[in-house]
């Protein structure tokens, strides 16, 4: 079986860095400097444990691939890149394709049924940082990551089982799961904390607004009916397979969200957690002010071009305090 990883960046390129590295035929779509460095020097992949130096095979476009009956297909990239690059690999690919969505938040899966035959979901705790070009990091140990598969909307396939077999011989925690979604319900309770890492940095304390943003998610889910596992048996879980852990020289930075803006991109994922909540807000008339509020400035800092914890705790505070009272006239 051939996995094809559809943006190398950091969480893509932790994963075929190691099924590469364990024997698994491998090929990255990837872009700009990144794409260049992995092509002239291989993928760098740094652990806790040291270095790996991977030559793997990088191409820029789908339409640069001969695609095979045993091709699987992840996509890495962010959510907000996924509407166009699941067109192109459609576009180049098929239908027929095999797709796993190995993302944040639980809309990609929505827009690639819309085009793929079969698309798998795939819960993900997986400690990764790209800043570089050429170079991922993996701070965890003693597995690289928790990377459980299902096919959307529900249920499991041989297919899931081998993948899923693939990955746990390369150093990561992976079984099938037929309720896949659940799991990604709750991580997405826990990725609402990506954009206060964005906005307001990693040391300011925001402990209260997170709180705030989780009760809004919480009754939405309620008044959408929606199931997710319950939050206190995921984190458990995680814990009994793997934790972070400190690469040399090299200290743990912050979500994916900051690691967004802190590569000075143009785009981040926020309108497909926070936004999500409001979306569901919108659709079962529930108020959602905290989510609307860091949502509408994490795509104002991205867009302007501030640096990672731009906005101050006490002015966030005000802002919801505002769209609050919007919210809720009296």
């Amino acid at each position: 079986m051939r996995y094809i990883i559809y943006g190398a960046g950091g969480v893509g390129g932790v994963i075929g860095g190691w099924l590469f590295h364990h024997g698994h035929d491998v090929i990255f779509i990837s872009r700009g400097n990144h794409l260049t460095a992995i092509q002239e020097n291989g993928l760098i992949l740094k652990t806790p444990d040291g270095d790996y130096i991977l030559p793997i095979e990088a191409v820029e476009h789908p339409s640069e691939i001969q695609f095979r009956q045993d091709d699987v297909v992840f996509f890495t990239m962010k959510s907000q890149d996924s509407e166009e690059s699941q067109r192109e690999l459609y576009e180049t690919g098929g239908n027929n394709l095999p797709v796993v969505c190995v993302q944040n938040g639980v809309e990609n899966e929505r827009i690639a049924a819309r085009r793929f035959d079969r698309v798998y979901g795939m819960f993900i705790w997986l400690p990764a940082t790209f800043l570089d070009p050429g170079i991922v990091r993996n701070e965890a140990a003693p597995l690289a990551g928790v990377l459980n598969i299902g096919l959307y909307p529900q249920g499991t396939d041989d297919l899931a089982e081998r993948i899923a077999k693939d990955l746990r011989e390369s150093g990561f925690s992976s079984q099938t799961n037929p309720n896949i979604m659940q799991w990604k319900y709750a991580k997405l309770l826990r990725n609402l904390r990506n954009a206060l890492h964005a906005i307001c940095g990693l040391h300011n304390s925001v402990e209260d607004i997170f709180e705030w943003l989780h009760a809004e998610a919480l009754a939405c889910y309620q008044a959408a009916g929606i199931d997710f596992k319950p939050e206190d048996e995921l984190q458990a879980y995680i814990r009994s397979k793997t934790n972070f852990a400190e690469i040399e020289g090299h200290p743990r930075m912050g979500s994916s969200s900051w690691q967004s803006l802190a590569r000075g991109l143009s785009s981040i994922e926020t309108d497909y957690l926070n936004g999500e909540i409001v979306l569901l807000g919108a659709l079962h008339g529930v108020p959602t002010p905290a989510n609307r509020v860091v949502q509408r400035l994490a795509e104002y800092i991205t867009r302007v071009g501030k640096e990672p914890g731009s906005i101050h705790g006490e002015e966030l505070r005000r802002e919801i305090a505002k769209q609050s009272r919007i919210s809720h006239p009296t």
